[in-house]
C-alpha cells in the first residue's frame, strides 16, 4: 500500500478500493455501515485523505487488538471489525474519477456526524474546503456561521419571500457573507467580525446595506435561539460607510413635453401604448407589465393597479401580487393616453399571452428612443421619478403623490422619488429676493 503522503487528497470508491487490494462492492459495505466517513459531490461518494486514513488506522487499532500483525487494513477472522459489517444496499460508482469540473456548488456534508453546508465555486475549492474542515480539530463548536446560515435561509427564509428577493439574499450569504465569518461558530461572532466584514467590501453603501439586511436577520435569529446574547450588528460602534447610489434624476419638463407630443411619431404601436402608459401615469415597471386588458376602466377613466411582473431568473417571467398593499390601487387613467391604447387580444396588455420579458422591454425602449431620435435613454424608472415629481410641484399634496405612487408612506415617496428641479442659481435669487426686498 501506498505512503498516505503519496495520496491524492481526494479517493473514489474504485481507487480506495484499489489501494487496499479489495473490492469496490466491499468499500461500499464499509461506507454504509459507517466504518468509513465520506462525502457525496452530484450523487457521487468520494472519500477525502484524512478520513482514508483514519479508516486505516482504525483497521490496524482493531488488528493490534486481536494480536494479529496489521499486514491488511481489514482484521483478522473473527474480529468484530470492518469486514463483518454487510447487507449494504450502495451502489459503487467511479464517476467521481473524472476531472473535478467547475460548478456552483452549495451543498452539506456529514462530517463526525455533523451537518456542515459547504460553499464553493468548484468542485477542487470544494473539496479543499471539506479537506481544510476535516484537519481542523473539533471543538464545542455546534453551530458554524456556514450552516447555521444556510439552515436559516433554506428553512425560514427562502419558502417565505419572493423567489428574485431569495435570489439576492442567496447571493449576499454566499459571496459576502459565508468568505467572511468561514470557519467560525456564529456564537463566536463579536462586533469587531461584522466590521472587519464591511471593510473588507468594495463598491456602493447600497451593496453593503444588502448584505447588512441578510446579516441581520441570520443573526437575530441566533439571539432568539439562545447562541448570541445580542445581535452584534447592532452595535453602535458598526459604521458602514461606501459610495452613495447615483440618483435617478427627472427628465425635464421640455423633454417630457416632447416625449408626450411625439407618440404618434412612434411606429409600433404597443410601443406608442407603453410611452402614454408610461410617461404619463406613476408606474413601476413590474405594475405596467402586469396589465391585462380588464384593468383598463374606459368608462369610468380608471386604471386597475392588481398584479406585477418580475423576472427572478433570465426572461422567466413570475406573476405576483403587488409590492405592498397600498400598491394595489385604482389611479386615473390619463385622457391624453388613451388614444393610443391598443388591445391585442392577449391576456396581457404588454405581451399577449405572457407579459413582456426585460429584454424585449429595453428592445422597446430603444426602438422609441430611435423613433423620436430622443437624445437621452429611455428608462422606467425616469418615468416614476419625472411624474412623481411634477404631480408633486403642481399640487403640493404629498399624500396625493403618496397614493398614486402606492408607497406605504409619504417619506418613502419624498426620498426616493420627489427630486425637484431648482438648482443653485435658483437658491441664489431666491436669498437675495428675501434679503434685498425694501
Amino acid at each position: 500500500m501506498l505512503p498516505l503522503e503519496t495520496l491524492p487528497d481526494m479517493l473514489t470508491i474504485s481507487s480506495a478500493a484499489d489501494l487496499l487490494n479489495t473490492t469496490s462492492a466491499t468499500m461500499a459495505k464499509l461506507i454504509a455501515c459507517g466504518q468509513i466517513d465520506h462525502i457525496e459531490i452530484d450523487g457521487n461518494i468520494i472519500i477525502p485523505k484524512v478520513l482514508f486514513a483514519d479508516f486505516i488506522e482504525k483497521s490496524r487499532q482493531a488488528c493490534y487488538n486481536a494480536g494479529t500483525v496489521a499486514t491488511s487494513p481489514f482484521a483478522p477472522k473473527g474480529a468484530t471489525h470492518l469486514d463483518n459489517c454487510i447487507g449494504s444496499n450502495i451502489v459503487p460508482s467511479s464517476e467521481g474519477e473524472t476531472e473535478m469540473a467547475k460548478a456552483k456548488i452549495n451543498q452539506p456534508v456529514m462530517i463526525a456526524g455533523e451537518k456542515r453546508w459547504i460553499t464553493a465555486n468548484s468542485m477542487q475549492e470544494f473539496a479543499d474546503k471539506v479537506t481544510k474542515l476535516l484537519n481542523t480539530p473539533q471543538n464545542n463548536c455546534k453551530h458554524t456561521f456556514s450552516d447555521y446560515a444556510w439552515n436559516w435561509f433554506n428553512t425560514y427564509s427562502m419558502p417565505n419571500i419572493e423567489t428574485v428577493t431569495a435570489t439576492t439574499y442567496k447571493r449576499q450569504i454566499r459571496l459576502y457573507l459565508i468568505p467572511a465569518f468561514d470557519g467560525l461558530c456564529i456564537e463566536d461572532i463579536t462586533p469587531d467580525d461584522v466590521q472587519r466584514l464591511f471593510n473588507s467590501m468594495s463598491g456602493a453603501k447600497a451593496t453593503k446595506d444588502k448584505a447588512k439586511v441578510v446579516l441581520n436577520q441570520i443573526l437575530d435569529a441566533a439571539v432568539e435561539d439562545n447562541l448570541l446574547v445580542k445581535n452584534p450588528l447592532k452595535s453602535k460602534r458598526i459604521k458602514i460607510k461606501g459610495a452613495a447610489s447615483k440618483e435617478t434624476p427627472p427628465y425635464s419638463v421640455e423633454q417630457m413635453r416632447y416625449l408626450v407630443q411625439n407618440i404618434p411619431s412612434i411606429k409600433n404601436p404597443i410601443d406608442r401604448m407603453y410611452l402614454a402608459i408610461q410617461s404619463m401615469h406613476p408606474l413601476r415597471l413590474e405594475e405596467v407589465l402586469g396589465l391585462q386588458p380588464e384593468d383598463i376602466d374606459i368608462d369610468r377613466m380608471e386604471m386597475h393597479i392588481q398584479r406585477a411582473v418580475t423576472h427572478p431568473t433570465r426572461n422567466q417571467p413570475e406573476i405576483k401580487d403587488t409590492k405592498t398593499g397600498s400598491s394595489t390601487r385604482t389611479i386615473s387613467l390619463s385622457s391624453a393616453a388613451l388614444p393610443y391604447l391598443y388591445i391585442n387580444g392577449g391576456k396581457f396588455l404588454f405581451g399577449g399571452d405572457k407579459p413582456l420579458s426585460y429584454t424585449q422591454v429595453r428592445r422597446m425602449c430603444n426602438r422609441i428612443k430611435h423613433d423620436l431620435m430622443f437624445e437621452e435613454n429611455i428608462t422606467p424608472i425616469r418615468f416614476r421619478t419625472t411624474v412623481l415629481t411634477d404631480l408633486y410641484e403642481q399640487t403640493g399634496d404629498i399624500k396625493l403623490a403618496q397614493k398614486e405612487a402606492g408607497h406605504t408612506t409619504p417619506a418613502m415617496t419624498l426620498k426616493y422619488y420627489v427630486k425637484g428641479r431648482k438648482t443653485s442659481e435658483d437658491a441664489a435669487i431666491a436669498i437675495e429676493r428675501v434679503y434685498t426686498a425694501s
